[in-house]
C-alpha cells in the first residue's frame, strides 16, 4: 500500500497524503488532481478501490442470456434507460450459442473496470451450472444485482417476479373455467424459477383438492420448439389446460395443439408467462401472467446504485407482484 502511494504520488507530482485522500474518496482534492491520480492508477496497473472502479467511464455490465425472447430486450431497454438517468453507461453482453461465455464476458467487463453488473437471467438461475465467475465478482466486491433468481451462498441483491403468485393466478384462472387436467410446461430441471413454479403449482393444486401427477409436468428448453414438443406429450395424456413458464413456450403449445387438429381455446386453454411484446397480436391473443418489467428494472438499478455509492443495499430478494392478463387463449371447458 505504501509503495503504491509513493509510486502514484511521484507519477502525478503530489503528496502521498493527497493520493490517500483520493483513494479513500475524501474531500479536499481538486477535480483535476483527483482525475490525475485515478489515471495514474490505471497507467501504472494498480486496481482502483471498489468505490472508484469504473468512475472514468461509469460503465455497467448488462448481461442478457439472449435476445430472441422479447422479455429480455424489454428488460434491457428499461434498465439501460434507468442507468443513463443515473449517468451510467451500459455495456450489453448477450450470449449466443457457441459464442462468448458469461465467464468470458466477466473478464472483459473487469478489464473495463465496470462500476457494477446487472444480470437478467443467465447461469446464476441454473442451480447445476458453474458459478465460479459470480464468486469472483463477490470476492472483488463488484456491485451486482440479479433479476429473477438468487445464487445460493452469495448475498447479491435480487429483484424477482413472485413465481408462486404467478402460478396461483394462472391455475385459479384455469380452474375457474372448469379445467381439472392442467399441465405445466417448465424450463430445465435445474432452472430455479421453474422449480419455484412447480412447487407453487403443487401447493395450489393440493389446496384446491386436485392432483398434479408427474406425467402432467414437462420440462424443456426455453423456446417455441421446446414448448411445442412438451405440449405434444401432454396432449397425449389428456390435459385440457396448460400453464407455461414463458410466452415462447406458450406459443409452442398453441402450435402443438393446431398440429393435432385442435383449437385454442375450444379444445385447449393456454396461459403464458411474461406478457412480452406482441402477445396481443398472436392468434388467438395470449392469456399470460405479466411481469412488472418497468418496476423491476428500475428497482434493480436503484439497488446497484446504492452499492456503487457505498450505501446499504437491500440484501436478499425483492419480490414483485405479477398480474394475470386474460385474452383469447383460455376459455370455459366445453363438456361432452
Amino acid at each position: 500500500m505504501t509503495r503504491r502511494l509513493a509510486h502514484v504520488a511521484k507519477k502525478v507530482g503530489v503528496s502521498e497524503a493527497t493520493v490517500s485522500r483520493v483513494l479513500n474518496d475524501k474531500p479536499g482534492v481538486s477535480a483535476a488532481t483527483r482525475q490525475s491520480v485515478l489515471t495514474a492508477l490505471d497507467v501504472l496497473g494498480y486496481e482502483r478501490p471498489t468505490q472508484l472502479r469504473g468512475e472514468r467511464a461509469r460503465l455497467v455490465g448488462l448481461v442478457l442470456p439472449e435476445l430472441q425472447n422479447p422479455i429480455f430486450p424489454a428488460f434491457g431497454e428499461v434498465i439501460g434507460g434507468a442507468l443513463a438517468q443515473q449517468g451510467l453507461t451500459p455495456i450489453l453482453c448477450t450470449q449466443t450459442q457457441g459464442g462468448v461465455s458469461e465467464a468470458d464476458y466477466m473478464d472483459l467487463l473487469l478489464q473495463q473496470q465496470v462500476s457494477g453488473v446487472v444480470f437478467v437471467g443467465g447461469l446464476f438461475s441454473e442451480a447445476d451450472a458453474s458459478h465460479s465467475h459470480y464468486h469472483q465478482l463477490a470476492d472483488l466486491k463488484i456491485p451486482v444485482v440479479l433479476i429473477n433468481a438468487s445464487i445460493k451462498g452469495i448475498d447479491f441483491p435480487c429483484v424477482a417476479c413472485d413465481d408462486a403468485v404467478a402460478v396461483e393466478q394462472a391455475w385459479r384462472h384455469l380452474t375457474s373455467l372448469g379445467h381439472e387436467r392442467i399441465g405445466l410446461v417448465l424450463g430445465p430441471a435445474d432452472h430455479v424459477p421453474s422449480r419455484r413454479k412447480l412447487e407453487a403449482a403443487r401447493v395450489v393444486a393440493k389446496a384446491a383438492g386436485m392432483r398434479l401427477p408427474d406425467e402432467f409436468v414437462e420440462r424443456t428448453i426455453f423456446s417455441l420448439e421446446g414448448g411445442q414438443a412438451a405440449t405434444s406429450r401432454l396432449l397425449k395424456r389428456g390435459v385440457t389446460g396448460i400453464v407455461c413458464a414463458s410466452d415462447p413456450l406458450a406459443l409452442g403449445a398453441i402450435r402443438a395443439a393446431r398440429r393435432r387438429g385442435l383449437s385454442v381455446p375450444s379444445d385447449l386453454s393456454v396461459v403464458g408467462f411474461d406478457d412480452s411484446a406482441f402477445m396481443t397480436c398472436t392468434e388467438p391473443p395470449l392469456t399470460t401472467v405479466r411481469q412488472p418489467i418497468e418496476a423491476m428494472g428500475r428497482a434493480a438499478v436503484d439497488l446497484l446504485c446504492a452499492q456503487i455509492q457505498g450505501t446499504q443495499a437491500h440484501s436478499g430478494e425483492l419480490l414483485f407482484e405479477p398480474e394475470l392478463v386474460v385474452r383469447g387463449s383460455t376459455a370455459q371447458l366445453s363438456v361432452g
